[in-house]
């Protein structure tokens, strides 16, 4: 690597970090932080790079304490019931221009001078996550399978946990669940609590594992135009992946799904969108629009500013963010939203409010009357699976069930032959 290259790639790693610092209300030390990368002064002191985390875009990994069992808990689950009617997130190469660009100084800035009195204010119900490795969750009473397998493309490798239900529904349905940065399969299964869900209903899940040496942090590199398009990177390998497991099961090409928390997020509507023929919908969880981002540089941009994915989304999509992230700005819901084409539908809102989270559900119907999308906005939650278990990372179980309401819309969104 050239030394611009290693000073470009630094610079980014001590922004990154700075917010880190804003998150956690040391703003003297991120300023000072931000001054030295940008004027190329000295190195972090011993005692800061001591308390450096790997910089990875997933910054606010967040989770909430056990939600309080109330009466306004079966309403929610009703609610979601008839929903059915950074090389890290990150780092992947240097930013080819020899200055730090204007507007990402003005994007630090902002983290800077913004986020402190989110992120305080969000910090006293809030834990960082820890990261044992955990069984994955297995359906009731030990029912279901949760196996190992790998799969091995044109495009590269990637291992993957598979839940196979002790009675599958007939025809049978996959869903693909793709992990956020610093995640594992495990992780991810325990968080979004799917697999318990899934031996309910009879459905497939398939938890891609991304590599830490396709990625330090286990990010999706979703920002990658080498992995966002068809028969080419990432996207071609869960792709493949979905469709190894489609002929190994039996799956109902009708009945195949992807969805994603953050990176993950972004990384499913990314292979949505590159293809329409395999995934029947998509469900986008923290995440961001398709193609939305080509380098490091726009990526931090999209998730603090939003940005426009490119083309459209021509599969139905359920959105879910929380109105408080303060990782990715819940403008990027609105982008997905519109390259899905909102536009074009009408809205029918509805708002629920009790004990956990309010949150506003939003459908949008063609002129028929059918449901191609949904939106989901959750006030008071940060970048956290809503709804999940807090025995994962990212979760926050205040919200209405993400994973109930994804499957049910899934189930009401079959792909036409």
């Amino acid at each position: 690597m050239t030394d611009h290259s290693t000073r470009m790639r630094d610079q980014f790693a001590d922004m990154l970090e700075a917010t880190r610092l804003t998150g956690a209300g040391r703003l003297v030390e991120a300023t000072d932080l931000i001054q030295r990368s940008l004027g190329g002064g000295a190195a972090p002191t011993a005692a800061a790079q001591g308390a450096i985390e790997p910089p990875t875009l997933d910054l606010a990994a967040e989770r909430v304490g056990e939600a309080p069992r109330t009466a306004e808990a079966p309403r929610m689950a009703e609610a979601s019931r008839r929903t059915s009617g950074a090389e890290t997130v990150g780092m992947p190469s240097p930013i080819a221009a020899s200055p730090i660009p204007e507007k990402l100084r003005e994007a630090v800035g902002g983290v800077v001078r913004g986020l402190a009195p989110v992120l305080k204010g969000l910090a006293g119900g809030l834990a960082r996550p820890a990261m044992p490795a955990r069984p994955a969750a297995r359906g009731p009473d030990g029912a279901g399978a949760f196996v190992t397998r790998s799969f091995t493309g044109p495009a590269g490798t990637r291992d993957y946990r598979l839940f196979v239900p002790s009675r599958p529904q007939a025809p049978a349905a996959l869903v693909v669940m793709l992990h956020g940065c610093n995640q594992t399969a495990d992780d991810f299964a325990v968080g979004t609590g799917m697999n318990r869900l899934a031996e309910h209903d009879g459905v497939f899940v398939a938890y891609p594992v991304q590599t830490g040496r396709a990625n330090p942090q286990r990010c999706w590199n979703w920002f990658e135009p080498r992995d966002q398009g068809r028969e080419s990177g990432e996207a071609a390998i869960i792709a493949g992946l979905t469709r190894a497991v489609m002929a190994e099961h039996a799956i109902d090409p009708a009945r195949v799904f992807i969805a994603g928390l953050s990176a993950g997020g972004a990384a499913a509507a990314n292979v949505a969108r590159a293809y329409p023929d395999l995934y029947a919908a998509v469900g986008v969880h923290s995440g961001l629009a398709a193609a939305c981002a080509r380098d490091v540089g726009s990526a931090m941009m999209a998730m603090q500013r939003g940005a426009p994915g490119a083309g459209e989304t021509r599969v139905p999509t359920i959105v879910f963010h929380g109105e408080d992230d303060a990782t990715v700005s819940v403008r990027n819901a609105d982008q997905v939203l519109a390259q899905a084409g909102a536009g074009a539908l009408t809205p029918a809102h509805e708002s629920f409010a009790g004990a956990g989270h309010p949150f506003t559900r939003t459908r949008y119907a063609d002129a028929a009357g059918r449901v191609f999308l949904e939106s989901w906005r959750v006030r008071g939650a940060g970048h956290a699976w809503s709804g999940g278990d807090p025995a994962g990372s990212f979760t926050d179980p205040h919200g209405p069930d993400a994973s109930r309401a994804m499957l049910d819309f899934f189930a009401g969104h079959l792909r036409a032959a």
